[in-house]
């Protein structure tokens, strides 16, 4: 059986599943944390070293590169860190941060572990009983929010956080006429922790210096894909541990270049920007706002970069849907091009050069399509990139390392700053996520879930000690909750999450995330939900939702009228469009589990409703309860099943509405007779 079919079926193949060996990495751990060592005193060595010379951030704004050196970094820190003692904030005080990306977000967090605090991150596309959830619980009293659209969310929270005294904005376009007393302006804080400097000479000074490594640095929620997430606390020390360990096998240097895009509150924007950007000591570039990313992106040209898949699967949409638009002689130098880049990336991958004719079309193939292809995703300058979070296809791999971007799996969680085994340069295979970075231990339990230890695993859940034991036992092993094995040379296999992992009717363990994400390589799809596995569920089926951008690209070139997502969804065209793509993936799956019956969402899957996670993973629960119905209908003998969908007009009414989905069995689908001449990555 070959490695992809081992990870397709994922079941059968068990490897040591079970066995009680423990895998080490080969390279030697890292010299041991100082237990004096923490951000702010690292922030304070590198202003010492370069002064008002080097450039420690870069925002673009109004479509200029506003630079702040090391030494101006650092007086900001400070500066805000008197503020917040100002403004009542003590050592073991927790502080929030509410907003995109953004120099004030590195300087809060910094300013806050300079006396004693932590911070906890929020998404900035949170709502409701998300913010209030995470600001009671850790009992915050001061909020950093970025501008009026964050104000305003904790403006009609107000009455439900008791406990918060102030708001900090870094944004203050839009909150001029603002007159609640708690609101105070970033700028003035500063000001005001100036002058509170003053009158308490050496007072920050004492306390930077006596800060610990085991201090708890930064909070992170959890992906709560079953409930709501828990607040991992993070120490200097873990996040430290894990920065250096994945710089040993993987080193950045100071002259990198790296863009910040994704949000604070994430582990793994933390993992490279604080834990790996305050060793190595690189810029850190912010672009001007979310629709400039790609732009900035391609002016900086980042060396390294990290992740969620649905970045990489994004990526590669686009670069389908400019193919699929392109003059047909576009389209074939672009065919070809890839066919000649994926037979070198396979070979590489194998351990084989090249023979002299594959280097010679290999070099012709940089030159007139892939390097082209990299100039347009940003991506010319990048020597590694990093995906982890959730599991990513083969395919979308594979087109990366085609297109020869240096694309390698990672694997973790928040529990372990995000990263404990990741793939080496020269040691890349396509179905597993590598092997333990250094001072890392692995091993598989006797129930198949994937056990971790290392200085990185956290300290516990913030006000949870149940949690925390059920999460590390008395060895000091972290349950991970996910299923997998190990394959020759240490290399682990992640199944899916323990609980998520189905079976088939002839007995077949199969990943549910696997199926998806091989459905989810086609640009028309944007999220795929699989069922089956149960007496009364003896097939697989899927829920899809499909990406209206490519989708209603694709009905405009096809002349094809629509109105709402909805409307466009429920087209029969469309249903054949996804029909086909749905057939793709089942090309190669063991025929047990393969796509038998399938039906296309009336809307798409929104974190604000809880059916996603704001990382983008599925929160199966809810999808159940909230689609029970429609999962029943994918099970029995109809052609459509009606739901009854309440839409919210701007004006406040709603209203109502009976839908009626179409259900597509597989079976009845015949390919269209289409000479895919120039297709790619088909395989």
């Amino acid at each position: 059986m070959s490695a992809q079919d081992r990870s397709t079926s994922s079941a059968s193949a068990t490897g040591t599943l079970g066995s009680d060996s423990i895998v080490r990495p080969t390279e030697p751990a890292p010299e041991t944390i100082p237990d004096g060592m923490t951000f702010p005193k690292l922030l304070d060595q590198l202003a010492a070293q370069h002064g008002d010379s080097g450039i420690a951030l870069q925002e673009k704004r109004y479509g200029i590169w506003q630079p702040i050196t090391w030494e101006g970094y650092r007086r900001r820190v400070r500066d805000f860190a008197h503020g917040l003692a100002e403004l009542g904030v003590s050592a073991g005080d927790v502080v929030a941060v509410l907003g995109d990306n953004r120099p004030e977000w590195l300087i809060s967090e910094l300013a806050a572990q300079s006396i004693g605090a932590a911070v906890v991150g929020i998404y900035p596309t949170s709502v409701g009983e998300e913010i209030v959830h995470i600001l009671s619980y850790a009992s915050v009293k001061v909020v950093i929010a970025e501008d009026q659209e964050q104000v305003d969310k904790l403006i009609r929270l107000w009455d439900e956080l008791p406990e918060v005294t102030t708001v900090v904005h870094y944004d203050p376009h839009g909150l001029e006429h603002y007159h609640q007393p708690y609101l105070l302006d970033f700028i003035d804080v500063e000001e005001r922790g100036r002058a509170y400097g003053q009158k308490h000479p050496g007072w920050l000074d004492e306390q930077v210096a006596s800060g610990r490594s085991s201090d708890i640095a930064v909070i992170c929620t959890t992906s709560g894909t079953t409930a709501r997430p828990k607040l991992g606390m993070l120490s200097h020390a873990n996040l430290l541990a894990m920065g250096r360990s994945l710089m040993a096998i993987d080193p950045i240097l100071a002259k990198a270049r790296y863009v910040s895009f994704l949000p604070f509150a994430w582990i793994g924007e933390q993992m490279l920007t604080l834990a790996c950007g305050l060793q190595a000591g690189f810029t850190i570039s912010f672009p001007e706002e979310a629709g400039t990313v790609k732009a900035d992106m391609r002016e900086i040209g980042p060396d390294v970069m990290f992740s969620p898949p649905r970045i990489w699967e994004d990526m590669v949409s686009d670069v389908q849907v400019r193919v699929g638009e392109a003059g047909w002689l576009k389209r074939a130098m672009f065919a070809w091009g890839y066919r000649v880049g994926e037979q070198v990336a396979d070979r590489r991958v194998r351990g084989d050069r090249p023979n002299p004719l594959q280097a010679v079309l290999g070099a012709i193939a940089e030159v007139t399509t892939l390097r082209p292809t990299r100039e347009q995703l940003g991506m010319t300058r990048v020597k590694r990139c990093y995906t982890g979070g959730a599991p990513l296809g083969p395919d979308v791999f594979r087109f990366f390392h085609a297109i020869g971007v240096n694309l390698k799996q990672i694997y973790g969680q928040t529990e372990i700053c995000g990263i404990a085994v990741v793939h080496r340069d020269d040691d890349l295979r396509f179905n597993t996520v590598g092997t333990p970075i250094p001072a890392t231990e692995m091993t598989i339990g006797d129930n198949g879930e994937v056990l971790l230890r290392s200085p990185a695993v956290f300290q516990g859940y913030y006000r949870n000690e149940a949690a925390t034991a059920e999460a590390i036992d008395e060895d000091g092993w972290l349950r991970t909750g996910d299923a997998g094995y190990l394959e020759d040379g240490g290399h682990l296999v992640i199944i899916d999450r323990a609980k998520d992992v189905m079976t088939a009717s002839d007995g077949t363990r199969f990943s549910p995330a696997f199926i998806e994400n091989k459905i989810k390589f086609s640009p028309y799809v944007e999220e795929a939900v699989v069922f089956g596995g149960s007496d009364d569920r003896p097939y697989i089926t899927a829920m899809v939702t499909i990406d209206l951008n490519t989708v209603g690209a694709w009905a405009e070139r096809n002349h094809l009228s629509y109105t709402t997502y909805t409307d466009l969804a429920q087209k029969p065209a469309i249903y054949q469009l996804i029909a086909g793509e749905v057939h793709r993936a089942n090309a190669d799956l063991p025929e047990s589990i393969q796509v038998r019956r399938f039906l296309l969402l009336h809307k798409q899957l929104d974190p604000d409703d809880d059916e996603i996670t704001r990382t983008r993973k599925v929160r199966r629960n809810v999808i159940e309860d909230r689609y029970g119905p429609l999962i029943t209908a994918l099970y029995a003998d109809v052609e459509d099943v009606t739901v009854t969908s309440k839409v919210t007009y701007q004006d406040g009414t709603s209203v109502e509405r009976r839908i009626t989905l179409a259900i597509q069995p597989m079976d009845d689908y015949t390919p269209p007779p289409v000479k895919r001449r120039f297709a790619w990555g088909a395989r």
